[in-house]
């Protein structure tokens, strides 16, 4: 990024002078003593090679999960089930836009994680995984049904009907509209007598 443009950015209320000048003394702090991890090339600011992104770490994670989950091994990547919105308090349509890109990311890659962690039988993983999809998006069905699943495999299917009873209720009250014909027919059939 260009240093006028970051100054600008980061200091909009102060004239581009002190805001060049404030990034001079931020730069001049960032490497004091440190492996720098701003370089500048020509005016353009860049973060040094040996930098680590979290956005970067945590997209290679769930690219990973959905791509090839045969390749995660017993490791499970504690960035999916930990990570938070990218620039939070941030509201330009870039940051707006590249955050909900990172958020439907993480949600189906916590779908196929639950999914394949429930097939290795890591029944409280997977419904972990689970879990932390619903707390990012209370009514989105996939979801409830990754619950579901992890419970069905796990003979549990009490809960599992909980879980639907549950969701088929937020979902009514929210929008008045009842699960889909495909999660209620993950359900074994109810016998009575």
């Amino acid at each position: 990024m260009a240093r006028t443009v970051l100054a600008g950015t980061l200091w909009p209320d102060v004239t581009e002078e002190n805001a060049l000048g404030s990034l001079r003394t931020a730069l001049w702090r960032l490497h004091r003593g440190r492996r720098p991890v701003v370089e500048s090339r020509g005016g353009v600011l860049a973060l040094s090679d040996g930098v680590q992104v979290d956005v970067h770490s945590f997209t290679r994670a769930a690219l990973l999960v959905l791509n090839r989950p045969e390749a995660l091994g017993d490791e499970v990547p504690p960035v999916l089930l930990s990570c938070g919105e990218l620039l939070l308090g941030w509201d330009e349509e870039w940051v707006l836009i590249e955050r909900e890109r990172l958020r439907q990311l993480r949600m189906h890659a916590l779908e196929s994680l639950s999914a394949v962690l429930a097939e290795r039988g890591c029944h409280g993983l997977a419904l972990e995984a689970a879990l932390t999809c619903v707390a990012l998006a209370p009514l989105r069905e996939s979801a409830h049904r990754a619950v579901a699943a992890v419970h069905l495999a796990e003979n549990n299917v009490v809960e599992a009907y909980r879980h639907y009873e549950i969701f088929r209720q937020l979902l009514f009250d929210e929008l008045g509209v009842e699960p889909s014909q495909r999660f209620r027919s993950m359900l074994p059939p109810r016998r009575y007598g």
